[in-house]
């Protein structure tokens, strides 16, 4: 073995951390695959004059066939199976389980993950203010675990005391309220070690007489610890680093686009979405229709959420990322292709 390859060896078995991907040249433009537990770096070389540009800012090759797919996760909303309770009220029934499951954070790269039904994040709830929301959950996972709902309901449906051990199951009922973003996550002890591993998801409740139509887009913004350092080498939005800069979202020129932004990061004590050639209306939490703020940066602490509206008056690539630029680096960046609306 040539003194180049021991030393190549030697760093492949240094735990990589995110300041080591950083300086070897960030994720974006970076390969990524596993080796043990470090990640083998592949960057192109560059001149002194010469620098990297936004295109970049991708990781190379694709996540395995069957993946989790973070595009189809932006319009999955599960509305759950409806009835009538005796009262007329309408009664929403869905089923979360958790499980261990492997999932894939970039091409190549896998994470130790607690699920909800086999994804992080987990099922998008969505509802209406008002409706009877019942919720069936099962414990297939090594460790205690359960569900908090944001929002308002009795103490003992809150999911911070009723801890449901393995292959144990517990049902949430409760009336859905207020109108607005919600988030639930797993409020086992210790918080931090649940929510990390991926136990959290998306609740939406929606306003009586629902909102204006738009194109409609869920947002967890999220991150990985890959080598368990209490600090995120991966960052994401819906999970996969640099998803929707391989795979940018289509817009319509002058249609309303709602995205419902979350942030569950650990670790990081804040993180924000911005928005390039364009400002937003800024609606905090989403339970005021009529106040907001009209900006293109939304900062927000971990547990926090707000809805975005914008239209594009202009076609083109427009990025979206976060910005704190290492978290860009990292991971958590993508692209809006804006096009021209078909006439009609």
């Amino acid at each position: 073995m040539s003194a180049n390859d021991s030393g190549a060896r030697r760093a492949l078995e240094q735990p990589i951390t995110r300041r080591k991907l950083l300086a070897a040249g960030a994720i974006g433009g970076v390969g990524l695959a596993t080796g043990g537990s470090a990640l083998a770096l592949q960057t192109r070389s560059a001149s002194p004059a010469e620098h990297a540009t936004h295109h970049d800012m991708m990781a190379v090759g694709d996540i395995r066939p069957g993946a989790f797919d973070p595009t189809a996760y932006l319009t999955q909303f599960d509305y759950g199976k409806e009835s009538r309770l005796p009262s007329g009220q309408v009664l929403r029934e869905y089923e979360l389980v958790a499980e261990d499951r492997e999932i894939e954070v970039a091409p190549g790269v896998f994470y130790p993950a607690w699920t909800y039904n086999g994804q992080v994040p987990g099922p998008t709830i969505r509802c209406t203010e008002g409706d009877r929301i019942r919720v069936r959950f099962v414990n297939r996972g090594r460790h205690p675990h359960s569900v908090h709902f944001h929002g308002i309901h009795p103490a003992n449906m809150d999911g911070a005391f009723e801890m449901v051990p393995p292959d144990g199951s517990y049902t949430y009922e409760f009336d859905a309220e207020p109108a607005g973003l919600q988030l639930y996550h797993c409020h086992t002890v210790p918080i931090k070690r649940h929510i990390h591993k991926g136990l959290y998801g998306v609740f939406i409740i929606d306003p009586p007489g629902g909102r204006p139509p738009a194109r409609e887009l869920v947002m967890m913004m999220n991150a990985f610890d890959t080598n368990f350092d209490n600090e995120n080498e991966i960052y994401a939005v819906n999970t996969v680093a640099f998803h929707y800069q391989k795979y940018p979202i289509q817009l319509r020129k002058g249609e309303l686009t709602r995205v419902y932004l979350v942030n569950i990061t650990e670790f990081d004590l804040l993180n924000s979405f911005h928005l390039h050639g364009n400002f937003f209306r800024f609606y905090r939490t989403g339970t005021d229709l009529e106040r907001f703020e009209w900006t293109d940066v939304a900062t927000l602490a971990q547990g926090e959420r707000c809805v975005l509206e914008f239209t594009y008056k202009h076609t083109g690539p427009f990025m979206f990322h976060a910005h704190q630029s290492e978290f860009a680096e990292l991971g958590w960046s993508g692209i809006f292709d804006v096009r021209e609306a078909p006439h009609v």
